[in-house]
């Protein structure tokens, strides 16, 4: 399976089917042990959060959102970078980060071609203008006809000189202005679907390796009383991600704006070609309207999904699913919590119905040309043809074959296998094994789907984690985020590889750029998990949890 995902020589979907055909017949697991692995609570949570993300594309949600973020940062080149890279990343947190970036892109250009258009069209005044001031004058004092015939062919050959003068000149602006903006170009293409890899890793369903992550930790370790879930990762990577995130501005300005901070972030000065780059945002945030039901409507139970996620089991408190539902057991999880919400989209009317004082009404009879007819209700906020055509099914089902893999390795005894192979690595310090681990997942994720990356490894690393004694989240935490940060090359994830036609990079421009973005990310995720990672989790001791009895010898 390893092979066949790393080769897509059928389709990873595929591959992660076979499960139900080899285990059964190698007499692992039984057909029903097996079958069940694919419709998990991860399953379930992952459904649920693509079903919120359909309906906030299916109204064109985020990109209002990200507009009017747009709109408040400004134009300024490092500002401008910033912003693309903070909403980006947001809404990468909630929705596909191929969605994110594939919206994203085409606003990032618009901004750009606005700013070099309006730039050329000011140096073509400037020149002009100056060409005009340094006409020749006529002479009064002349009054022979061979005195003005001499002085007009001498005017006439200043004139073409200026001329000349002025093309040259353009000519070498022109050269500096496309220099300067296939710099820009790249930069924020590459900020852009950067930003929307790091942003997925922010949240439990942001990304499919960190619903992996719980999966496997639910699978491998049943009694671990729900140690991940929303709340507690969101507390331990989002300050991760922002770390990350600003740090890779950082990079991306030195690498494509240089340090002049004066000329990039430009000091609150304002030139024309500013104010009509800002009118194209603008434009484009008109064109959107008033924001309707429909959208209001999504926001509510977006935010109201987001809060009863946060609020269901904080850590620090009795959360709500505690003192009703949880007091013997974990029956209410994060993924009864998404489908329940994500249910309302199939209930709430996608605009108020009008009754009779309003103008006519939604599913009242009216008469026309006689005969009673009933108005249709208004349609729900999704349907569930809408839910068809984008939901990923494949994804589904990969997820359940990584689960119905690592539950084969626990039953046949590989886990316990590889974890005693692995044992001599309890000699080295913790910490060296996770920046080993992450430096070997990361390069592993350039080549391999990050959903394929992290199936493979997590099982592994919580066998390895279980023979050494340390504590299994210390390794799999920080493998399953560096198996999202694949920023080399354009292949490693569908965001660079959008970013790669739109923005006129070459693969060395990808390399040099997510080479050091991936050092900073693997570094940046051994901090955390050394510091308030640590304390979040209680990583220094091995818990109880996680001394589980294998299966067969």
């Amino acid at each position: 399976m390893a092979l066949y995902w790393c080769t897509e020589c059928i389709p990873l979907a595929m591959t992660a089917l076979l499960p139900v055909i080899l285990f059964p017949m190698m007499g692992i697991m039984t057909s029903g042990a097996v079958c069940v692995q694919y419709l998990t609570d991860s399953n379930m949570l992952f459904i649920g959060g693509l079903l919120v993300a359909i309906a906030v594309e299916n109204w064109n949600l985020h990109k209002r959102i990200a507009l009017r973020v747009l709109l408040l940062v400004g134009v300024r080149p490092a500002l401008l970078m910033m912003g693309f890279m903070g909403v980006t990343a947001f809404l990468s947190m909630w929705i596909s980060n191929t969605a994110t970036t594939a919206m994203m892109l085409p606003i990032a250009q618009a901004v750009l071609e606005q700013l070099c258009a309006t730039e050329a069209s000011a140096d073509e005044r400037e020149l002009g203008n100056t060409g005009n001031d340094n006409q020749a004058f006529e002479l009064e004092t002349k009054t022979s006809k061979e005195d003005i015939v001499k002085t007009q062919l001498s005017d006439m050959t200043v004139t073409r000189d200026e001329e000349r003068d002025v093309d040259s000149i353009l000519e070498v602006r022109k050269k500096a202005r496309d220099l300067k903006y296939l710099l820009l170009t790249k930069g924020m293409s590459l900020s852009v679907c950067y930003s929307a890899s790091i942003g997925g890793t922010a949240t439990l369903t942001g990304t499919t390796p960190n619903l992996i992550l719980k999966g496997q930790v639910d699978k491998l370790f049943p009694a671990n009383n729900d140690v991940v879930n929303f709340a507690s990762w969101f507390g331990f990577a989002f300050p991760n991600m922002v770390i990350m995130l600003s740090l890779s501005w950082l990079w991306l300005q030195f690498m494509y704006m240089g340090l002049n901070m004066k000329k990039s972030f430009g000091c609150g000065s304002k030139n024309e070609g500013d104010k009509e780059a800002y009118e194209v945002m603008k434009e484009e945030y008109r064109k959107l309207g008033r924001m309707s039901f429909a959208e209001g409507g999504v926001l509510t139970i977006f935010v109201l999904l987001v809060v009863m996620w946060f609020t269901r089991e904080p850590g620090f408190m009795p959360g709500w699913a505690t003192n009703l539902f949880n007091k013997d057991g974990q029956y209410v999880t994060d993924g009864t919590v998404a489908i329940f919400m994500s249910t309302l989209f199939f209930v709430v009317p996608s605009r108020l119905p009008r009754f009779g004082c309003c103008g006519g009404s939604q599913g009242e009879e009216v008469e026309e040309g006689g005969e009673p007819v009933v108005k249709e209700a208004p349609p729900m906020l999704l349907n569930w043809k809408v839910v068809h055509e984008r939901m990923p099914w494949n994804i589904i089902l990969l997820l359940g074959g990584g689960f119905a893999l690592a539950a084969g390795s626990e039953e046949s005894g590989l886990s316990q296998w590889l974890g005693d192979s692995l044992s001599p690595l309890q000699s080295i310090p913790p910490f060296a094994i996770s920046l080993l681990l992450c430096l070997l997942v990361g390069t592993f994720t350039e080549c391999s789907s990050n959903t394929a990356t992290t199936t493979l490894f997590l099982p592994i690393l919580a066998s390895m984690a279980t023979a050494i004694k340390l504590h299994p989240l210390y390794v799999m935490i920080p493998c399953t985020i560096s198996a999202s940060l694949a920023f080399m090359l354009p292949v490693a994830t569908p965001p660079n590889a959008i970013a790669f036609s739109y923005g006129n990079l070459k693969v060395i421009d990808m390399v040099k750029a997510g080479f050091i973005l991936n050092i900073i990310g693997i570094l940046s995720v051994n901090l955390g998990i050394n510091t308030w990672g640590s304390a979040m989790f209680k990583l220094n001791t091995f818990p109880d949890w996680a001394n589980v009895t294998h299966g067969k010898p």
